[in-house]
């Protein structure tokens, strides 16, 4: 194997904008294992419930959108879905806890939500007819979607007041929806119960410990439903946000081993949709970091009460309330979501499903047009180009190189994300071994040190049989370097939809092994390494 342990890059910034010398700056790759592990299908994104008549400040961004009027036969809708070969999609959200499926014993008139000022969130109760649910598995079978779909967990249940939702689930209904499911051959990966029910909940809150047993009764169900197919889907909940840790803990430990799949919590982490300061909030890498504290409190959850169990992200938009018009459908929104992706994937996420692939503000696709946002091409890139295995990042001096490795996809080597966070100096990386492991002293002695400082040396590759000695560069940047910009460049070209509609090729540059990796100011680069030959990598591409 060419390296043995650890890579080296050494960092340079190219504009003298900051106090310190970052000459001496190094990202560290530790190759000797690797630390987590995400799902092969880790990208995710949801379609959601919201009506039309979804507002927030005064703005109504949700368009046709919901699982209820999406334009399913868009054809730009399909060819988006199809290009992740496969994408999973959640169908889930608030909504969905006011939502009956027209079947069984509980058909009756099938309407739509309507605005009320007496229902939760204020809107009826709506209703998911077979014959649009026939429609919605027609595009997941023709695009080969794998899909997750929640649940009402409300049903049966009343108001007491302050939020507090008590009494039984009434599992009845959802019964008769499943097995018609399961009847039609749909063929469902996995089963949410309940949207943001848990903790302190949105609108709506219950006991963790009733909770609990409703999810070992679910459990029962999809066995029994599915105990005559070859289909074990998965159970995934509570979908919430992760702000009473005991709360969760308590679910795992009433549920118990082999009930729950998944441990599932939502990240809105930027702020209102009116909030003026989310770019800023953006480029701060003491506010991106911050984040990582939950990912890591959730792992912890899981380890000592539900080891049975795995974190998922079951929603994520970044910026509540439907997202912000003027920065969540930008170039700048994808520094939030691949630093997302990576750090959650370190924290040892398995699944981290995107608020939403189409409606309100934050779609990887633009809510009337169906046209991709930038942030689609980099959930694309991360699904095309990062594989499951997670290596250890690690960066000296400066928090404003933010820094991910996975084992590459589909192919040998790793796969390394950077952001520059810095809005006007070019970062170069220059590439290096560990001078620790298989290095010839000699080399060290003559070039690693010089006039008591270090400086640069010469990579010291080691080309893998059969491999190259060219890595490939994707580097990700807005157009005319406007950073509100919907339009992203992929090495300088625009993304764009082709003549016939279709996603366009996210083709790499070649660059040569020793040359240093140039990331300029608020810019996104991807690269890969085929050459490196790394045994913890070896099954977990």
């Amino acid at each position: 194997m060419g390296f043995k342990h650890v890579l080296l890059l050494f960092l340079t910034s190219l504009s003298a904008i900051f106090p310190q010398d970052y000459a001496n700056i190094t990202v560290t790759v530790d190759l000797s294992d690797t630390v987590a592990e995400t799902d092969d299908n880790f990208v995710c994104a949801t379609i959601d419930w919201w009506p039309p008549e979804k507002c927030n400040y005064n703005d109504c961004p949700w368009g046709m959108t919901s699982v209820l009027n999406l334009d399913l036969n868009n054809p730009y809708l399909s060819k988006a879905i199809q290009a992740f070969n496969p994408l999973r999609i959640r169908v889930g959200g608030t909504l969905q806890n006011r939502i009956v499926y027209d079947v069984g014993s509980s058909k009756a008139s099938c309407s739509p939500f309507m605005v009320t000022s007496v229902g939760l969130f204020g809107f009826s109760t709506g209703c998911l007819s077979m014959e649009r649910w026939d429609e919605v598995n027609s595009l997941f079978l023709k695009t080969g979607a794998i899909v997750t779909f929640g649940l009402n967990a409300l049903n049966g249940r009343h108001s007491v007041g302050h939020g507090v939702w008590q009494g039984l689930w009434n599992s009845s209904n959802a019964h008769d929806f499943i097995n018609y499911t399961i009847t039609k051959g749909y063929p469902i990966d996995s089963w949410e119960f309940g949207n943001e029910l848990s903790g302190h909940g949105i609108g709506a809150r219950i006991d963790a410990q009733q909770y609990g047993r409703d999810l070992i009764e679910l459990k029962t169900m999809l066995r029994e439903l599915y105990s005559s197919t070859n289909i074990e889907p998965l159970l995934v909940a509570p979908g919430g946000f992760f702000d009473d840790p005991q709360w969760y803990a308590q679910l795992l430990e009433v549920s118990g081993p082999d009930v729950l799949d998944a441990l599932s919590h939502h990240v809105y982490n930027l702020g209102g949709g009116d909030d003026p300061c989310i770019a800023r909030k953006i480029t701060s890498p003491t506010y991106l970091g911050g984040f990582a504290d939950t990912f890591r409190n959730v792992q912890l959850t899981i380890e000592r009460h539900g080891p049975w169990s795995s974190a998922w992200v079951g929603e994520a938009g970044g910026v509540y309330n439907s997202g912000s018009p003027l920065v969540s459908n930008t170039f700048l929104n994808s520094i939030w979501y691949l630093d997302q992706l990576g750090m959650a994937s370190r924290y040892n996420t398995k699944v981290y499903c995107r608020q939403t692939l189409i409606g309100g503000n934050y779609g990887l696709l633009d809510t009337h047009s169906f046209i991709p946002n930038p942030d689609y091409y980099s959930a694309l890139l991360w699904h095309q180009l990062m594989g499951k295995g997670v290596l250890s990042v690690s960066i000296s001096e400066t928090t404003y190189l933010r820094g991910y490795a996975h084992c590459s996809k589909a192919k040998s080597g790793i796969t390394l994300l950077l952001i520059n966070l810095c809005k006007s100096a070019t970062m170069s990386v220059k590439l290096h071994n560990d001078p620790n492991v298989d290095q010839p002293r000699d080399i060290l002695k003559s070039s690693f040190f010089s006039n008591g400082r270090k400086r640069a040396f010469s990579w010291f590759v080691r080309k893998a049989s059969g491999g190259s000695q060219e890595r490939e560069e994707y580097h990700l940047t807005a157009k005319d370097g406007r950073h509100l910009s919907r339009t992203m460049l992929l090495n300088g070209n625009p993304l764009q939809l082709t003549s016939a509609g279709d996603i366009p090729d996210l083709r790499p540059m070649l660059v040569a092994a020793n040359d240093p990796i140039s990331i300029t100011p608020l810019s996104i680069a991807f690269v890969t390494f085929p050459f490196l030959e790394v045994r913890a990598c070896s099954s977990k591409q």
